[in-house]
């Protein structure tokens, strides 16, 4: 009796080792996953920017990976810089005011340009004829096989008079550089080496 007694303590033992073996596993478990969920949720919390719209509403932006959004921050600083540099109105003010904000978006061959249009009074020219530019950036390819990157603006100007109009084509090139960022620069890029390759006359329509 004894010994059956004993056999029986022994094998309860056994069983409440076991249990209790299986129950650690158990907690180990849940804590590396509790550990591992913790760890998630807060990479997923750094990934989220929180920013306050005037003061009054608050938004949630998801931030997306910076070589994934690249890309698309190429075509818009150089899009931008066109649209700044070509797009005029016959006003002194509102050139220099365009001009400027575009001269920060670029090194001193942008300049180049600026200095030799004005040197040769093609602002003035639009500030006396009371003309209009506007350009539309029809695509911009970029190409990231190499640094500096390469870019090829290809881009419509209409030259807005009072008797006519007249829409020209222009394609230009120009190097990008990574840069800063700022207020002046949100995409942070420098355009280097720009040329304009093209720029004739495609029609006039009498208005």
């Amino acid at each position: 009796m004894e010994f059956k007694s004993l056999k029986n303590i022994e094998s309860s033992f056994r069983q409440i080792r076991l249990f209790g073996i299986v129950f650690l596993s158990l907690c180990a478990v849940i804590t590396v996953w509790s550990v591992w969920s913790s760890y998630r949720f807060a990479e997923k919390q750094r990934e989220k920017i929180y920013v306050l719209d005037n003061g009054k509403s608050l938004m949630l932006a998801l931030s997306q990976d910076l070589s994934q959004n690249r890309p698309a921050e190429a075509k818009e600083h150089v899009r931008r810089f066109h649209e700044l540099f070509f797009t005029l109105s016959p006003e002194k003010s509102a050139i220099e005011h365009n001009v400027k904000r575009a001269l920060l978006l670029a090194d001193k061959s942008v300049y180049h340009y600026y200095s030799d249009f004005a040197e040769k009074g093609y602002y003035n020219r639009i500030i006396a004829g009371n003309i209009n530019q506007v350009l539309k950036v029809d695509s911009v390819v970029c190409d990231f096989n190499g640094y500096p990157y390469r870019a090829t603006t290809y881009a419509t100007q209409k030259i807005i008079r009072q008797s006519n109009v007249t829409e020209r084509s222009l394609v230009t090139t120009c190097r990008l550089l990574n840069s800063s960022r700022s207020d002046d620069n949100p995409n942070g890029f420098t355009i280097e080496g720009f040329t304009i390759i093209e720029n004739k006359n495609l029609q006039t329509i009498k208005r």
